[in-house]
């Protein structure tokens, strides 16, 4: 009879857990029942990928207060009933799969490559059953993409979520876990050091579970952005929106207080080179016109088209034109970012975002964060395996606009590669702390 011991050392309650556990003989069957010290009957699913001849590795989804004990009693038997994560039907051409995990309804994209809001790869879907609000009703943003080096000035501004395709491969995929692994190639921008690169992305999602897992891994890297050198540090953003004068979230707190800055002279500068390159420019190709066009009334244009002008990928500027540009906009947003008047605060409290200079701050390190709609309760909640040096948020009620980013000023990437994120969502405004903490520490595992 094998017993597998759990125990959390907080000594807390939690409910639908993910964990996993090795058994050292070869347990063929995919599927078995444990009981666990309530009696109640508990689904264990073969992780195949990481089993072997010698041992089985099982996942499963347990509640606790304190510590439990599961026994593993036998194989689910053919044709017997088992509830799980389900796959429904996606809405977007490039949906690789949706599911209902009990919890969640997401929907997981590979991408379109066409240089568009709509056509990146990552989450685009997603909403909770506690109250079943979609976060992401568009699909023209999304979860999960990464954007510095490779989204900055420096490079051209090329966006690997927009401007990339990613191949999807199932590692797992049963009732009580689905694991996928993202493949991808980033185009070419200006920096010789950053090209030919690739990257990789686990996704971790179980039933009934109240948050997700993932990891990104990247060819090593070096360069130099805003000034700093950077060493394999990524900027990974996560999107949502509400629709205009609507916001999702709209409170930002890091544990232990919220040291930022507010207002982003960056995007200030960049939307100031956006008005003279479009007078002044002698490019004549026919996409410089098409832009030219669109932004000929720049306060009511996309964001996008902003940088999307000064992009590689696009092609609307000469490789030298694009670099004579950003130089000037680096130089003046090196310092407006750091003139006496850009103060840091510290605040014991959320932040409301929204009420700050061009509704965006920058917080600094943090392993725990939260972003909550201050009326309804829901809240996103982030662990880090290790700190991110520095953060985006912005809350822009005009668009509806909201966004979590792993950068500090002017696009400088600061979550080290191969960090495990762990991200929660529900009703969680009141308790996100205690959550946080819950996601840091992983419960405790052992097997007799």
């Amino acid at each position: 009879m094998t017993t597998i011991s759990v125990r959390d050392p907080l000594g807390a309650s939690r409910k639908n857990e993910l964990i996993r556990f090795a058994v050292p003989e070869n347990r063929a069957e995919a599927l078995w029942w444990a009981r666990d010290a309530q009696g109640q009957a508990v689904l264990c699913q073969r992780l195949d990928n990481a089993s072997s001849e010698a041992e089985t590795v099982f996942a499963a989804v347990v509640s606790l207060t304190g510590e439990t004990s599961l026994v593993l009693e036998r194989p689910v038997e053919a044709g017997e009933a088992v509830a799980g994560i389900v796959e429904l039907q996606g809405r977007e051409s490039d949906c690789f799969v949706r599911l209902d995990t009990g919890t969640f309804d997401l929907e997981l994209c590979s991408g379109r490559a066409e240089g568009l809001g709509s056509s990146k790869w990552g989450i685009k879907h997603f909403k909770g059953h506690f109250d079943d609000f979609e976060l992401l009703p568009s699909g023209n943003n999304a979860i999960g993409g990464f954007y510095g080096p490779f989204f900055t000035p420096e490079n051209g501004l090329i966006n690997p979520p927009e401007h990339t395709l990613v191949e999807i491969e199932t590692v797992e995929k049963g009732p009580v876990l689905h694991h996928y692994r993202m493949y991808g190639t980033i185009p070419d921008g200006l920096l010789p050091e950053l090209k030919s690169k690739t990257f990789s992305i686990d996704w971790i999602f179980a039933h009934l579970a109240h948050s997700f897992g993932r990891r990104y891994r990247v060819d090593d890297f070096r360069t130099v952005i805003n000034g700093r050198s950077v060493t394999n540090k990524i900027t990974v953003g996560d999107e949502f929106e509400g629709g205009q004068g609507k916001l999702v979230f709209d409170r930002f707190a890091a544990m232990g207080g919220t040291r930022y800055r507010s207002g982003d002279p960056y995007a200030g500068e960049l939307v100031a080179m956006v008005a003279e390159t479009v007078q002044q420019s002698t490019a004549t190709s026919e996409k410089f016109n098409e832009f030219r066009d669109q932004l000929s009334d720049i306060e009511s244009a996309h964001w996008d088209l902003y940088w999307r002008l000064f992009c590689k990928w696009e092609g609307v500027l000469s490789d030298e034109e694009i670099t004579e540009r950003l130089a000037r906009v680096r130089a003046e947003s090196h310092v407006k970012a750091d003139l006496p008047e850009r103060l840091w605060q510290l605040a014991e409290g959320p932040v409301d975002v929204s009420a700050v200079p061009h509704e965006t701050i920058f917080p600094g390190p943090a392993d725990k964060t939260v972003e909550f709609h201050s009326e309804s309760g829901r809240a996103m909640i982030w662990w880090t395996s290790k700190p991110s040096g520095a953060f985006q948020i912005v809350q822009r009620r005009q668009s509806g606009w909201v966004n979590w980013g792993s950068n500090g000023e002017n696009e400088c990437p600061e979550l080290p590669v191969g960090v495990e994120i762990k991200t929660a969502y529900g009703p969680f405004a009141g308790e996100w702390k205690n959550i946080a903490t819950q996601l840091e520490t992983q419960l405790e595992v052992l097997v007799s």
